[in-house]
C-alpha cells in the first residue's frame, strides 16, 4: 500500500502539470473557435498541423524516453552515462531533422497542402525538434524524483503560451481594428497570418524553456558510449514502432481526413471534430499524469516480490477513476460545451463519449504494455499497436468518405479496443497478472447503465432536471467507490476524521 501511496502522490504532482496545464490550454479552444469560425477552416488547420507534430514527436524521440528509464535502472549501467548518451543521440537526430526540413521546405509544404504557407511547416519542424530534445531532460527529472521542477516547467510553458496567444489573437487584433497598422503594431502584427500565430507562439515558448534546463544540460559530465547506444537502440526500435502505431491511433484521422473526405469543406469539418474532441481530452490528462508517475514506478518495482499484485491494484484504480471522469463529463456536457463559445462547432459534441471511451481503452492498453517492457520483449508492443493502427486506418479509409468525422471517432474506439484486448490475452500467457476482472466488470456495467440514464435525462428533461438526475448518478457512483474500494478513513489528510 505504501508503494501505491507513493505512486498516487507522484501522479498527483505530475497531474498538476498535466491536468491544470491541459485545463489552461482549454482556454485556447474558446479563443481559437471564437476568432476562427468553423467555416474559415482555421481551427482545422491547427488541428491538422498539430497532428503531424504529435507523430513527429514520437519519431524524433524514437523510444529513447522509455529506454532511458530501463537502462538507467539496470544493474551494472552508469545512469549518468546512459543519460548523456541518450541526450546526445536525440539532440543530433533532432538537429538533422531541422536541416532536412529546411532544405526541402518547398516540396514538403506542397505535399502537406500548405504551399502558400511554408512557414507553418518550418516553424512546426523547429518546434517539434526542440520539444523532442527536451523530452530527455524532462525524463531525467522524473528519474531523479523531481516532480516539482517537472510540473513547474510544464506549467511555465503553458502560461507563456496562453499569454502570447491572448496577445496575438485578442489584444493585438483589437488594437489593429481600432487604430490600424501603425507604429509598433505594424511591426509585430499582421492579420493575414491568422492561425499561423499559434505556431509561432509555440516555437517561442519551446525555445525559451530550454534555458531552464541549464543544470540538466550543462551541469553533467558528457560521455558518449557507442556500444551502450547500440544496446539501447535494440531495445528502443520496437518501442518506436509501437509509438508510431500508438500516435497514429490518436492522429491518423486528423492527418488523413483532408485527403479522404470527399467534400470541399474538409478543414471546416476537421475543425469541428478537433474542437469537440478537446472536451473529451480529460481522459488524456488522467492517462498522461498516470503515465509520468507509472513508468519510473514500474521499472523501480520490477525486482519486488509483490510487484504483480501492485500492478493489478494500480490497473483497477486507474479504471475506476477514468470511469468516474467519463460520467462527470457526460453529466455536465451541457455546461462544458460552453468551453466552445461558437455554436457552429457544437454539432461535433456527439463524438465526446466515443472519444472518451477510446481514451480509457488507450489508458488500459498503456497499463497492460509493461509486461513486455519488463521482460525486454518490446517487439510485442509493436505488433499490438500496429494491428490496432491498421484497424483504425481501415475504418477511417472505408467510412470517413461517407460518414465524415463520426467515423474518425469510431475508428479510434475500434483501434484502441483491438490493441487492448490482444495485449491482455497475450500478456496473460507470457506475464500473467491476476487482475480483479469481476470487480472491474461491475464498475464498467454500472458506468454503462448510468451513461444510458444520463442520455435519457439529457434528451427528455429540462436542463436543470437533467443536471439534478446526472448529479445524483455521479454521487451514487462515488458512493459505490467509497463503500467497496476506497473507504473514507483510508484517504490522506481527511481520512483521520473518519477513523474510530
Amino acid at each position: 500500500m505504501a508503494n501505491l501511496k507513493s505512486l498516487a502522490k507522484d501522479t498527483a504532482i505530475y497531474g498538476l502539470s498535466s491536468i491544470v496545464g491541459r485545463f489552461l490550454n482549454y482556454l485556447l479552444v474558446p479563443l481559437y473557435t471564437a476568432k476562427l469560425s468553423a467555416a474559415s477552416g482555421g481551427y482545422g488547420i491547427i488541428t491538422n498541423v498539430y497532428a503531424y507534430t504529435a507523430l513527429l514527436m514520437v519519431i524524433l524521440t524514437y523510444g529513447m524516453e522509455t529506454t532511458f528509464f530501463r537502462f538507467a535502472n539496470k544493474e551494472g549501467e552508469d545512469s549518468q552515462k546512459v543519460y548523456s548518451t541518450t541526450l546526445m543521440s536525440v539532440g543530433f537526430t533532432s538537429l538533422l531533422f531541422v536541416v532536412l526540413v529546411l532544405t526541402f521546405i518547398s516540396p514538403i509544404s506542397s505535399f502537406m497542402g500548405y504551399a502558400d504557407h511554408p512557414s507553418y511547416i518550418w516553424v512546426m519542424a523547429v518546434t517539434v525538434a526542440i520539444d523532442a530534445f527536451q523530452c530527455i531532460p524532462f525524463a531525467y527529472l522524473r528519474y531523479k524524483k523531481r516532480p516539482i521542477k517537472f510540473a513547474t516547467l510544464k506549467l511555465l510553458n503553458i502560461f507563456m503560451a496562453i499569454a502570447l496567444n491572448l496577445m496575438f489573437f485578442l489584444v493585438l487584433p483589437a488594437i489593429y481594428e481600432s487604430n490600424g497598422a501603425t507604429g509598433l503594431i505594424a511591426q509585430i502584427y499582421d492579420p493575414t497570418v491568422g492561425a499561423g500565430y499559434a505556431f509561432y507562439v509555440n516555437l517561442f515558448c519551446s525555445a525559451a524553456l530550454t534555458f531552464f534546463f541549464w543544470k540538466e544540460l550543462v551541469g553533467i559530465k558528457y560521455q558518449f558510449d557507442k556500444a551502450l547506444l547500440r544496446r539501447m537502440f535494440s531495445y528502443s526500435w520496437p518501442i518506436l514502432v509501437l509509438g508510431i502505431a500508438g500516435i497514429l491511433n490518436q492522429t491518423a484521422d486528423k492527418i488523413l481526413f483532408p485527403y479522404i473526405y470527399e467534400r470541399s469543406d474538409a478543414h471546416t469539418q476537421l475543425g469541428i471534430y478537433g474542437a469537440a474532441s478537446k472536451i473529451a481530452m480529460i481522459m488524456a490528462m488522467i492517462t498522461q499524469a498516470f503515465r509520468y508517475a507509472y513508468e519510473p514506478f514500474v521499472f523501480g518495482k520490477a525486482k519486488d516480490k509483490d510487484n504483480r499484485d501492485t500492478y493489478a491494484k494500480a490497473m483497477k484504480y486507474f479504471i475506476i477513476f477514468t470511469l468516474l471522469a467519463f460520467l462527470v463529463v457526460i453529466a455536465y456536457l451541457d455546461i462544458l460545451r460552453f468551453i466552445i463559445p461558437n455554436e457552429s462547432y457544437w454539432p461535433g459534441l456527439r463524438v465526446v463519449p466515443i472519444v472518451m471511451a477510446a481514451e480509457i481503452m488507450m489508458g488500459i492498453y498503456f497499463n497492460l504494455s509493461f509486461w513486455y517492457k519488463l521482460i525486454d520483449k518490446t517487439i510485442w508492443g509493436a505488433w499490438f499497436s500496429g494491428i490496432g493502427c491498421a484497424v483504425l486506418i481501415a475504418v477511417n479509409l472505408i467510412f470517413v468518405p461517407r460518414y465524415g468525422y463520426m467515423a474518425c471517432a469510431w475508428a479510434g474506439f475500434a483501434g484502441y479496443g483491438t490493441a487492448m484486448v490482444i495485449s491482455y490475452l497475450v500478456g496473460q500467457k507470457h506475464y500473467p497478472i491476476n487482475y480483479p476482472l469481476k470487480s472491474i466488470g461491475v464498475y464498467v456495467a454500472i458506468t454503462a447503465l448510468f451513461y444510458f440514464l444520463m442520455t435519457l435525462a439529457n434528451d427528455n428533461l429540462p436542463q436543470w432536471a437533467a443536471l439534478a438526475v446526472n448529479t445524483a448518478l455521479v454521487v451514487a457512483f462515488i458512493g459505490h467507490i467509497v463503500y467497496h474500494d476506497l473507504p473514507l478513513k483510508s484517504l490522506p489528510v481527511v481520512g483521520k476524521y473518519f477513523r474510530k
